[in-house]
Order: structure tokens, then C-alpha cells, then sequence
């Protein structure tokens, strides 16, 4: 029997991508895969040594995670974005951050009559997430220019993915104040938040950004890409307790906790900059690389300040673009997944081998 929950669902856009990376697997030299943007570095020792240790874990592991993990996260938001006086009760682990963004609008409760605004050019999630609880969505340029009646949920996306833009400070500030004054929950996606390369982010619990107040806001944060844990499902949100509180016992009920070796790798990563700064300097190489081969080739690089992704434009169709570095053996992901608004854009992954990279780069050459 068919879910009715399947039929509120767009298609997978993945699935139309299918025939294009046929034609990228026909390359003789074999495909470059910068279309899903997963981690292909390896997991940094001291993180692998500590998911070891924790391996003898027959017991149930607890929602709101080990005092440990809560320690490490609440010391990683002071050391890292800047934020002042968070306790245990301002952050709460999660399973990855996908499952967090496409549910989050039904743990909240909400429901028909009730809307979820995200970005333009945005992570097709938002939508899913709106869409299983039924509630409304719409996009937007300027969130302080959105009708806020019935608005509940406002997600925010800064670094951006797609497009790697960074918002300002200012424009943080004047969103959150916004949002309070309507009485409009902010989450504000920072998943990218450590990989900035022209713009240094900046997270909304940052107190020059909130004024020293978590009301009404939440920051979501992974360890995917700053760490290469995509396969642990490791991230973590931060921010007001009255939100955090209540989804702690919904999820309580659900089941939906960090596995405990996850935890303890957690810990290890959250407690070591080391690595980050060898990950990052990784990726800015084949950042610069991409970059300078795809400009060569006749594209346009707009934004991309930030995150783990080129925004590159040859002013045409994304598909024909798609096409045409198919027939290189180089697959990307179409703008067009990311909204309507990026139907002449391209989405270039920064997450392919050294070896792979140098091998695109030959190919645009």
C-alpha cells in the first residue's frame, strides 16, 4: 500500500540527474562526481579512535545526549561562534541534519493555514519538510519583506547552498529583530558555517547579532563537512530553550537519538580544531582549482563566497550545461533544484578527490 504521505512529496530530483551520469560514467577516464557535494576525505583519526572506543555500547543512548557531548557542544558555541552563556538546555544533539530540516515543521505542530518561509534558492528540504506537515511555503529574496501573518517557521541558510552567499551581520540582525517583533521562530541553517573563504560567516547566536538573547531563535550545525562524518549522522541544534525543550520530548518519544559511539566521536571532533584547519585548506585548494578552470572555460562565478560549492552560470539552460560537462565526464547538479530562480546556474561540489579534481580540470583545459 501506497503512504499517503508519498503523495504530498515532490519527485526526487536526484532521479532526473540518472541518464547524465550515464553519459559521465562513459568517459574513458572515468566520471568526476561534483553534483552531491558527500565528503570523500577521510575521518580524522582521533575521530575514528574515539568512535572505536565507544564501541562496546549494548545500552540505549539517550536523546539528549551524554553531559560529555552537551559539554563539548555548548564549549564549541563559545570557542567557535562567539555565543555567551549557553548551558546544557540551549542544545540538543540531532540524527544528521536532513532529518531534522524535513521534519521539523511536524515536531513543531504545525500544520494547514500555517507557513514555513526558506530562501529563494534553497535546499529543496524546506519544502519537504512543509509539505509533510502539510503546512504552506513560500520562497523569498528579503524575509523582512514577508507577509508574517501565519508565518511560523523562517529558516534562514548562511553560508547558502546552493550559492555559498554569506549574510551579513546586518542583514542577521535586522532579520532576527524582525522576526521577533512578529513573533516568527528563526532557524537559522549554518551547516557550512567553518568554510568560509572570501567572507568570514557569522552565526545568529552571535550576541552582536541577537543582543544577548536566544529568544525565538535556533541554529542548526553539522559535522558532515568540517569533519567528513556524513556516514556518523552527526549535528546538533543550539539556541532557545523553550523551543529545544518541548522537540526533546518529541523526539524522546520517538526514538530519535545519536547512536552512542556517534556521541563519543562527537566529543573528540567538537574538542579538536586540528583537523578542520587540514579539511579546509584541502578543499581551498580544489576550490581554487574549480574555480579557475570553470572561468576558463567561459563560466561565470557569482557568490560562492563560502560553503563547499561554485554557483557558475554560461547564461543557458542549467540542463544544457549539465549535458555539456556530462559529454566531459564531469557531473554537476542542475540550478534548477534549488528553485526556479536557478534554472541558468549550475551547482560544482567541491567534494572530489585531489586526483579528480585535477582530472576535471584537465578536461575544462
Amino acid at each position: 500500500m501506497t503512504s499517503p504521505l508519498s503523495g504530498l512529496l515532490p519527485t526526487f530530483p536526484w532521479d532526473k540527474l540518472a541518464p547524465y551520469q550515464q553519459t559521465a560514467t562513459a568517459h574513458p577516464d572515468g566520471v568526476v562526481d561534483l553534483s552531491v557535494g558527500t565528503p570523500v576525505d577521510p575521518v580524522p583519526d582521533l575521530i575514528q579512535q574515539a568512535l572505536v572506543a565507544a564501541a562496546d555500547s549494548p545500552g540505549y543512548p539517550t536523546v539528549w545526549g551524554t553531559p560529555a557531548l552537551r559539554d563539548a557542544i555548548t564549549a564549541w558555541l563559545g570557542h567557535r561562534l562567539g555565543a555567551r552563556g549557553v548551558t546544557h538546555h540551549h542544545v540538543l544533539p540531532i540524527v544528521g541534519s536532513k532529518e531534522l530540516v524535513a521534519w521539523l515543521p511536524t515536531q513543531l505542530g504545525l500544520g494547514p493555514g500555517d507557513k514555513v518561509a526558506y530562501p529563494r534558492l534553497a535546499y529543496p528540504t524546506y519544502e519537504v519538510g512543509a509539505r509533510l506537515a502539510r503546512a504552506e511555503y513560500e520562497v523569498y529574496d528579503d524575509p523582512t519583506a514577508l507577509d508574517p501573518t501565519n508565518l511560523k517557521l523562517l529558516w534562514l541558510n548562511s553560508p547558502s547552498n546552493p550559492t555559498g552567499r554569506v549574510l551579513t551581520k546586518e542583514e542577521l540582525t535586522r532579520t532576527v529583530a524582525w522576526a521577533r517583533e512578529h513573533g516568527v521562530l528563526v532557524f537559522s541553517d549554518e551547516c557550512y558555517l567553518e568554510l568560509g573563504w572570501e567572507a568570514d560567516p557569522v552565526s545568529v547566536l552571535h550576541p552582536d547579532v541577537n543582543g544577548g538573547s536566544y529568544d525565538g531563535i535556533v541554529s542548526v550545525h553539522s559535522l558532515s563537512k568540517r569533519s567528513n562524518l556524513a556516514g556518523y549522522r552527526a549535528a546538533f541544534l543550539a539556541g532557545d530553550p523553550a523551543v529545544l525543550g518541548p522537540l526533546l520530548e518529541i523526539r524522546k518519544h520517538g526514538g530519535m537519538m545519536t547512536s552512542a559511539p556517534t556521541q563519543a566521536a562527537v566529543v573528540a571532533a567538537l574538542g579538536d580544531d586540528k583537523h578542520v584547519q587540514a579539511q579546509r585548506e584541502r578543499y581551498a585548494a580544489r576550490r581554487t582549482a574549480l574555480r579557475a578552470a570553470l572561468l576558463g572555460h567561459g563560466f561565470r562565478i557569482e557568490h560562492s563566497e563560502a560553503s563547499l560549492y561554485l554557483w557558475a552560470t554560461r547564461d543557458e539552460s542549467c540542463w544544457d550545461t549539465v549535458a555539456h560537462l556530462a559529454g566531459l565526464g564531469i557531473l554537476v547538479a542542475p540550478g534548477d533544484f534549488y528553485g526556479e530562480a536557478g534554472a541558468r546556474h549550475v551547482r560544482v561540489a567541491l567534494t572530489a578527490t585531489d586526483e579528480r579534481v585535477e582530472a576535471a580540470v584537465r578536461r575544462l583545459a
